[in-house]
């Protein structure tokens, strides 16, 4: 029996990268299918930012990636710039404002960017279709066939499995293999960390956020941390959560503001003042006297040996901690790891062994810091597959 339906690309995945793909494609005069097994197109573009969409950043540079091969995203996000998105979110008369370290977010709803990539499908006579089970995806003949459509051009944009409310999978992964293309390990990422052991301790501060330098690994980023009934979140651990692995400690600057010997300048100045209250300067209160308790200061800082302080200061600055795992896939803004980029062209996002199969966005092995940097990704590399289609 024939196929019911021919088009000249066949998109699997109605997210960020999918959208833009279609749309751009579309618009090129191709005769363009989306294919969503949820019920709506664009479900973590709705919930991202609050609700308001944190849809690209002003600071986007490839550095800002990580991948296994850190050269990969170069091109894309060359070619296709926040600047060219931004243009794209004026056209269509959305407004928009500028938050800290670059953010671009909606001034209304996250439902605007979804608003306006369907618009752009649209004008490209896009057929999106919701609510479909992808199932079984044939090849044959330099053709894929799903269901009864088939096309020459088959692109993989259904995401990686974080947020799995949110209807993710790991299908992408799954695709990879069946067309013999390699995958590095998924793993989460922007994820909160969990404490166990004797930092489970630091649950009680949950709630409590300040401002600090975690790092992990060669990665340092100054924001909040938060304490959790869990664990560890708040932008700055989200961030090094990308970089951390099992085993390893994470690093947290309480005091990036102080000058060394300041505890002992304090003890000099005010030598009745007690060791928390000091602390307590820098910190929020509650978490300055557990820090206080932490490191054994006890009584008014005259009673605090030189050496004590010192010692303090050093911990203060460079405090380790320990995770015991993350909160996994479920509570992961995103996927790292994915389709290995050594399987695509970093021009075309093309398969360089399956002519015609396409990966973008968060199933490929790119995964950009908090703040904008995956949706920039998302449309990158959604606009470099379109160019090739």
């Amino acid at each position: 029996m024939p196929p019911s339906r021919t088009f000249d690309a066949i998109i699997l995945g109605g997210g960020a990268a999918g959208l833009m793909c279609a749309a751009v494609v579309g618009q090129r005069g191709r005769r363009v299918l989306v294919i969503d097994h949820a019920g709506e197109v664009g479900k973590k573009i709705l919930i991202s930012g609050g609700g308001r969409c944190n849809f690209t950043n002003r600071d986007t540079a490839p550095d800002r990636y990580l991948s296994a091969n850190p050269h990969f995203a170069k091109s894309a996000l060359s070619r296709y710039t926040a600047q060219d998105f931004l243009a794209m979110v004026e056209r269509h008369g959305i407004a928009w404002h500028e938050k800290t370290l670059g953010q671009l977010f909606c001034d209304g709803s996250a439902r605007q960017i979804v608003a306006m990539l369907l618009d752009e499908c649209a004008a490209g006579e896009v057929t999106v279709e919701t609510g479909r089970t992808i199932g079984e995806v044939a090849h044959a003949d330099g053709r894929f066939r799903i269901g009864g459509d088939e096309a020459p051009a088959l692109v993989i944009a259904t995401g990686g499995p974080s947020i799995p409310k949110m209807g993710a999978t790991g299908i992408a992964y799954d695709l990879a293999r069946r067309f013999g293309l390699k995958v590095v390990e998924p793993r989460p990422a922007l994820v909160p960390l969990t404490l166990g052991g004797d930092e489970a301790l630091f649950r009680e501060l949950s709630g409590v956020a300040s401002d600090v330098v975690a790092g992990a690994g060669k990665a340092r980023f100054r924001e909040a941390a938060l304490f959790t009934h869990k664990g560890l979140s708040g932008p700055a651990i989200l961030q090094v959560s990308s970089y951390w692995r099992a085993r390893e400690p994470v690093a947290i600057d309480f005091v990036p503001d102080v000058r060394p010997g300041w505890l002992l300048d304090a003890k000099r100045l005010r030598p009745r003042a007690l060791p928390a209250a000091v602390l307590a300067e820098q910190l929020p209160a509650r978490l300055a006297d557990r820090l206080a308790e932490r490191l054994a200061l006890a009584g008014p800082l005259n009673g605090c040996s030189d050496k004590a302080l010192a010692e303090a200061e050093r911990r203060l600055s460079d405090w380790r901690f320990h995770p015991n795992g993350t909160e996994g896939f479920a509570k992961a803004e995103v996927t790292a790891g994915g389709i290995s980029t050594a399987e695509l062209s970093s021009q075309t996002m093309g398969a360089k062994r399956v002519p015609g199969l396409y990966a973008i966005g968060e199933a490929v092995d790119v995964t950009g810091w908090l703040g904008g940097y995956n949706f920039q990704w998302a449309w990158a590399s959604g606009w470099a597959a379109a160019q090739a289609l």
